[in-house]
């Protein structure tokens, strides 16, 4: 409503095509998206302090304002010629396109909106009984937003005469109050803790001088109305800041925040079926019957042969790789048999992953061979291990698959397949008899 109201009388269609505001934030947001969607003005700009945190910069980039910094106080006077009011103000003297509606000035903003001024001057003629509590920023203190006592001083709104009483109110309660409130499902910020923050102040003085029962209605109650005047989320890193880490409950497995950082894919990991058909050769009839003839204990790992543009990385220990082994693999020790699944411990995960991150992010020569221009199967005892390697050398560029289940899977798939082999393996040396008589 305040972006609306500012902008009725100020943008001129047709001519106007930028709008030039010193803001805090919430007030150039709206305007951004009132000048875009009712006056279809793309340029608005953003003058603002350099110690405006760096969530609310992203925020206000996000919805396309056009940003500059200004050095100094934050919250500079309207008439400093060093701040960002008054350039705001020059820049929209250079052309009749650009306009700088003036939050700080504008009249259009204390009559229709709600202000403390606006507010106050209505609600004292519409009843004169009613008490105006206007709240400002502790000295030295900063709440964003709200000023303090003296950088009201210039302001030419009559302020004064619309409030009854004045707090000052810092921003730790500020901040400590919005979070509560966000808490109770009031989704508000710290410029609205800090109005709570000074209605609480003086309902407490009150107590203490013995005058409570004078706010009092007919009814005998006391009614009480504070402004939420703005939303948390671009202050979050402020919260954080100001605020006790006890207030915010803990993050289990935090670790992780700082490991495994890349994306899976569900389709990386395949069962062994599809990983026979896909990284290894079938044997011609020919070849299979010479390698019957050859041995009577044939299995499936003597028959697989991989295909020429794929690799295989076993990240099984070297004593179990060399027990048995898919053909043509390469032996990257990393997964240990006796440790849980890197996802069910954080601790693991992060000795698994920076070991994988550094391995891959600086290829020695042997691997670079193995691995360049080449499709990847990654193989270990369970899969979760060769899971996580996928990612990482996902990451980085290769084309990488796992085996769900690892070794054990593939195991399965041996002893089912060992049966297959047995059967035709009888079926075939009596072929080859009756072929050699």
């Amino acid at each position: 409503m305040p972006a609306m109201n500012l902008l009725e009388k100020g943008v001129v269609p047709g001519k106007t095509n930028t709008i030039v505001e010193y803001s805090s934030g919430s007030t150039v947001i709206s305007m951004s998206l009132v000048a875009r969607a009712l006056y279809g003005v793309t340029d608005v700009r953003a003058f603002l302090s350099n110690k405006t945190s760096d969530a609310k910069l992203k925020l206000m980039r996000f919805f396309g304002l056009n940003l500059t910094l200004f050095g100094g106080p934050s919250q500079p006077e309207p008439t400093d010629e060093r701040g960002g009011i008054r350039a705001a103000e020059r820049l929209a003297q250079q052309a009749e396109g650009i306009i700088n509606p003036n939050q700080y000035e504008n009249d259009d903003l204390i009559i229709r909106i709600g202000t403390i001024t606006g507010l106050g001057t209505y609600f004292k003629a519409a009843k004169p009984s009613v008490f105006r509590l206007g709240v400002v920023t502790a000295a030295g203190d900063r709440v964003p937003g709200p000023r303090s006592y003296a950088l009201l001083a210039p302001v030419e709104f009559p302020w004064k005469e619309a409030t009854d009483h004045i707090e000052h109110v810092g921003s730790y309660d500020s901040f400590s109050l919005s979070l509560d409130l966000c808490r109770q499902g009031i989704i508000c910020g710290p410029s609205s803790g800090f109005n709570l923050k000074g209605l609480f102040q003086y309902l407490e003085k009150c107590k203490v001088n013995g005058t409570l029962s004078n706010l009092a209605g007919p009814d005998k109650e006391i009614h009480c109305v504070f402004l939420c005047c703005d939303l948390p989320y671009q202050y979050i890193d402020e919260y954080y800041d100001k605020l006790e880490e006890a207030r915010f409950p803990a993050i289990k497995n935090q670790e992780l925040t700082k490991v495994d950082k890349y994306r899976y894919d569900e389709a990386w990991e395949r069962n062994c079926l599809d990983v026979l058909q896909d990284f290894f050769e079938v044997p011609d009839m020919f070849t299979l019957l010479h390698r019957i003839r050859s041995s009577a204990n044939l299995s499936l790992q003597d028959i697989l042969i991989p295909k020429h543009d794929i690799s295989i990385i076993d990240l099984r220990q070297p004593s179990d790789f060399h027990s048995y082994q898919v053909p043509g693999s390469t032996n990257l020790p990393i997964a240990l048999p006796s440790n849980p699944s890197p996802f069910s411990d954080p601790a693991v995960m992060t000795s698994v992953w920076t070991e994988l991150e550094q391995t891959f992010s600086s290829l020695d020569a042997n691997l670079s061979h193995v691995l360049q221009d080449k499709r990847t199967l990654v193989i270990c005892y369970d899969g979760d291990t060769s899971r996580v390697a996928t990612s990482v050398l996902r990451a980085k560029g290769f084309v990488a698959d796992s085996i769900r289940g690892g070794f054990a899977n593939f195991s399965i798939l041996e002893q089912e397949s060992q049966q297959e082999v047995s059967t035709y393996l009888d079926g075939a040396r009596e072929v080859t008899v009756e072929l050699q008589s």
